[in-house]
């Protein structure tokens, strides 16, 4: 019984705090995991900073690797920088919620070993820079911390990727 009312009181006293997402001048941070098609569970790391109230530029890195059938293991890291558009003003949404959109300009390497050897499964065409765009949202338990969720974008977790945000 005990905790049950402990767990209500942690909700109710989340959903009392003024948290607000990043706005002019504030940064945040975000890790979590990515989902890819097929290469493995990328983790990622991002970094944010508003340049207005409703635009953030931001860099991210995600690195995965994977072990296949028959000695082949490939190995997959990206980086990019990134803008996003926040629709809270637009649409009137509370600031504990941060609904996004926007593109990513990314470097993706891929590379595979053989038998410890190198292999180039995709013939040497597989890495390089490319836009994407990207969706998300986040939600603010606190001023300081988040829980996010994002579709598309341009590294290797481009699949989509969950993680925490951490807001200076």
């Amino acid at each position: 019984m005990k905790k049950k009312i402990f767990l209500l009181g942690l909700i109710s006293l989340f959903g009392i705090m003024n948290a607000q997402r990043v706005q002019k001048g504030e940064a945040q941070i975000n890790a979590g995991i990515g989902f890819s098609n097929g290469w493995g569970m990328p983790i990622y790391a991002g970094f944010d900073y508003g340049i207005h109230n409703d635009i953030t530029v931001g860099a991210e890195a995600s690195f995965t690797t994977e072990k296949y059938t028959g000695d082949i293991k490939g190995t997959w890291f990206g980086i990019g920088v990134n803008g996003n558009y926040h629709f809270n003003t637009l649409f009137k949404i509370p600031n504990k919620w941060d609904i996004y959109a926007g593109v990513t300009l990314a470097y993706n390497s891929f590379s595979y070993k053989y038998n410890g050897s190198d292999y180039d499964y995709f013939g040497g065409e597989s890495s390089g820079v490319g836009f994407a765009g990207q969706a998300g949202a986040r939600y603010y338990f606190t001023d300081h911390f988040g829980v996010n969720v994002e579709f598309g974008g341009g590294t290797i977790a481009s699949g989509g990727k969950a993680g925490i945000t951490y807001k200076f």
